[in-house]
């Protein structure tokens, strides 16, 4: 049984596109609308416990998110792929590389956390765990990682998101998952077309924490710094960000 999923386009290069912990297949608002549908296939899945998956129960780990997309790409007869992560879907592309690093093409972080653990101090812990069961808290990190600078209706309307397409379960379960990765030893120097979108406004996973998280460690990694954006460029800055990805994936 095919795993539920969106598709974009009908090109012959795939790629499939993993959400972050605030979204969904379907919470990734105008940007698939821009892009080019001729040239790439673009697959937008949801984590168990998300969107049109949010009755499939399971352990949410890193493992399980590689294995479901590759179980995806089998069934649908796709032997190699490039992908896309958006913060924590940073991790799970990762992930899949240390799994079948013959099948990826080229590999997209947007705005993404790494396969090392994030740093927590007790506020930030608060913040985060509380999150899960606190929707003002959710607000907060959405505010304070797209540089409070947005209307607060946008930002509601994300929160509003998260609410409505994961259950508590799956996103208490994708936190633990994204904050504590710990396989970088397994993927260190893959020579892996890598490129790194950071948000100018995003304090989080900017571009200080990208060159720190991902340059270092992957020859082939290229640092991109969207202007005018935080940590949702596809809320933000959509056309632009369909233009800078497809430049990189169509090279």
């Amino acid at each position: 049984m095919t795993i539920p999923h969106l598709t974009v386009g009908s090109g012959d290069h795939h790629v499939f596109v993993l959400h972050g912990w605030f979204g969904s297949a379907d919470g990734w608002g105008l940007f698939p609308t821009y892009l080019d549908g001729a040239q790439f296939t673009y697959y937008f899945t949801d984590n168990r416990g998300y969107g049109a998956r949010m009755d499939q129960r399971g352990y949410y780990s890193l493992d399980e998110v590689a294995d479901d997309v590759l179980a995806l790409a089998d069934s649908l007869d796709v032997q190699t792929f490039s992908l896309i992560g958006h913060s924590m879907g940073g991790a799970g592309v990762l992930r899949i590389l240390a799994k079948a690093p013959g099948r990826v093409r080229k590999l997209v972080g947007l705005t993404p956390v790494g396969a090392s653990p994030t740093p927590f101090d007790e506020a930030g812990r608060d913040l985060f765990w509380g999150a899960v069961d606190d929707p003002g808290k959710r607000f907060g990190i959405i505010d304070f990682t797209t540089g409070n600078r947005n209307t607060a209706t946008w930002v509601q309307g994300v929160v509003d998101h998260s609410l409505s397409h994961s259950t508590v379960e799956g996103f208490a379960g994708a936190l633990e998952a994204w904050a504590a990765p710990d396989f970088l030893a397994e993927i260190a120097g893959s020579e892996t077309p890598m490129l790194v979108v950071a948000g100018e406004h995003d304090p989080a996973l900017g571009e200080a924490t990208v060159r720190q998280t991902w340059e270092p460690h992957f020859p082939n990694c290229q640092i991109h710094v969207m202007a005018n954006a935080g940590h949702y460029p596809m809320f933000e800055t959509p056309v632009q960000l369909a233009t800078v990805i497809e430049r990189f994936l169509g090279d």
